[in-house]
């Protein structure tokens, strides 16, 4: 019993070393356009965190979470495509938000857009900082899975 529960508690009480480096938090916008060529008029960002989570909601999330785990693997392909870009970073970011708008009735955007802001600390103060916009892509050819 006791080498099973060393085996466990690493798992149970994760170790504040686990990062070797903070670096500036990614936030991934969007925006729908009605050709490649306009201009984004607004951009939008990808699954907002709320403002409030209710207590009930907050214990339920400890156990099954599965939105905010696609939001975090999501948080990472931007990270990676800030790092390492790839086609297949930038394909999964692009499937993941297409999925999220699969159900708009709003079909007059029909090309999609995105970009990672960077926010990060300097002085005090929060900077914001745009690392990346990708091409824009016509809606209907993103696979939706």
């Amino acid at each position: 019993m006791i080498p099973a529960l060393r085996l466990l508690l690493p798992a149970l009480i994760p170790s504040w070393n686990f990062f070797d480096v903070i670096g500036d938090s990614p936030r991934l916008e969007y925006a729908l356009l009605r050709s490649p060529d306009e201009a984004a008029p607004d951009w939008l960002e990808f699954r907002p965190r709320p403002e409030r989570v209710p207590l009930l909601a907050m214990l339920g999330r400890l156990f099954w979470n599965a939105r905010w785990n696609e939001t975090l693997f999501v948080a990472g392909r931007a990270d990676w495509l800030i790092d390492e870009p790839t086609e297949h970073s930038r394909n999964e970011i692009f499937h993941r938000i297409a999925a999220d708008l699969a159900d708009r009735t709003d079909r007059e955007a029909a090309w999609l857009t995105f970009r990672i802001a960077l926010l990060s600390e300097l002085e005090g103060k929060i900077v914001r900082e745009i690392a990346f916009v990708s091409e824009p892509r016509r809606l209907s050819t993103i696979s939706v899975r």
